[in-house]
């Protein structure tokens, strides 16, 4: 009863950070640059009208349009999300650094400042497009208590949150899985946002994705973003590429319980602890793998038996400030691995991005899991 006026109340709080954001930008372009005159002004206010404008249409065409045009709109508007921040930081350095020239004599030239301000932010912008594109392989060793002597040392590689489709294409996933196989997994699983786009564009990841070799298989998990789209198109996409699809379902491979619990459908609450529990032959008292996009529900995944549970979601904030933010919303198990009494938790940053191509404050990857006995 309550769901309306939640999202108007979101919807207002997202419209006030836009407009707080772009009022500073536009306060910092004429007072920096002294643009005193009527005419130039206007022109300023209505570059950060457009901008945002534009990042908000274009999430809504590219969610109920397909097409270049469609992808090519998306693309360049959300990259405002990225630069736009970026400039929002320096600004903000330019007036201290204004701040602390008055105390000086001569003043500082302002416009020199905001001119280093644009220029920062284009180079620091220039870098997290290039660190999205690039992810790295990373290493982690994940110790677990039962865990079957066929398993020791095994390499189970994970990805996550690649986006296909809107933000990523063809090259990145080629890439992408280019990594993967070098390193020779026994298991490769993906925990969700594997797509994010219309359901036409992603036939093309057929091909790509169905050269992923490990094995033991190559094991999939729903993510919000397939949610969005229609789970059953991201499904449908994935079966088709030989990757085995885990919705509430389980696998045991040579004594390893692997479960997959689906992303909760769009207003659905969702017990991760029950669906555990209700997947025929799951035993608690045997060693097991979750697979769940969001780390979430920690204590109660525990409880029901999961000794390792291997997510996403929080891209660890993709873009510099928005981490502190992801830190706030889910803890210690925003970022990393975090292990503790019965259970361990890796929340990758992801593989790929969502919104605009671009990755500051840290590195997409490829993650390469080692299971050793405890």
């Amino acid at each position: 009863m309550f769901r309306g006026p939640l999202i108007a109340v979101v919807l207002l709080v997202i419209l006030g950070i836009l407009f707080a954001w772009h009022w500073f930008l536009y306060f910092s372009t004429v007072r920096l640059f002294e643009v005193t005159g009527r005419a130039g002004r206007r022109a300023v206010l209505g570059l950060y009208l457009l901008l945002p404008a534009c990042l908000i249409a274009a999430m809504w065409v590219a969610h109920r349009m397909d097409g270049g045009f469609a992808r090519g709109f998306y693309t360049v508007s959300v990259m405002w999300i990225g630069v736009g921040l970026a400039l929002l930081m320096f600004f903000a350095l330019a007036w201290v650094a204004w701040g602390i020239g008055c105390l000086h004599n001569p003043r500082p030239n302002p416009a020199f400042i905001g001119g280093a301000a644009i220029l920062a932010a284009c180079l620091y912008s220039g870098y997290g497009i290039w660190n999205a594109t690039h992810p790295r392989v990373k290493e982690i060793t994940v110790r677990m208590q039962g865990l079957p002597e066929a398993w020791q040392d095994r390499k189970l590689v994970q990805i996550t949150d690649l986006h296909l489709g809107l933000t990523f294409g063809l090259t990145f996933i080629g890439r992408v899985v280019g990594m993967v196989n070098a390193q020779t997994p026994s298991v490769v699983v993906i925990t969700g946002d594997l797509f994010d786009g219309g359901d036409a564009s992603l036939e093309q990841f057929i091909s790509p994705l169905s050269r992923i070799r490990a094995p033991l298989g190559v094991y999939y998990v729903t993510g919000n973003h397939e949610i969005y789209l229609g789970a059953e198109r991201a499904l449908a996409v994935a079966r088709r590429a030989g990757i085995r699809v885990l919705e509430d379902e389980m696998t045991v491979i040579d004594g390893l319980q692997i479960v997959g619990v689906g992303y909760p459908r769009r207003g659905e609450p969702k017990d991760n602890a029950a669906a555990v529990r209700g997947i025929a032959g799951f035993d608690p008292g045997r060693p097991s793998i979750l697979l769940y996009h969001s780390p979430v529900q920690i204590p109660e995944v525990k409880a029901a038996g999961v000794r390792l549970q291997i997510s996403g979601h929080t891209h660890h904030g993709q873009i510099f400030p928005v981490g502190w933010l992801t830190r706030l919303i889910y803890g210690r198990y925003y970022r990393g691995l975090n292990e503790e009494d019965g259970i361990a938790v890796y929340t990758s940053p992801g593989t790929g991005a969502w919104g605009p191509a671009m990755r500051t404050g840290n590195t997409p990857e490829v993650t390469v899991i080692r299971l050793k006995p405890r």
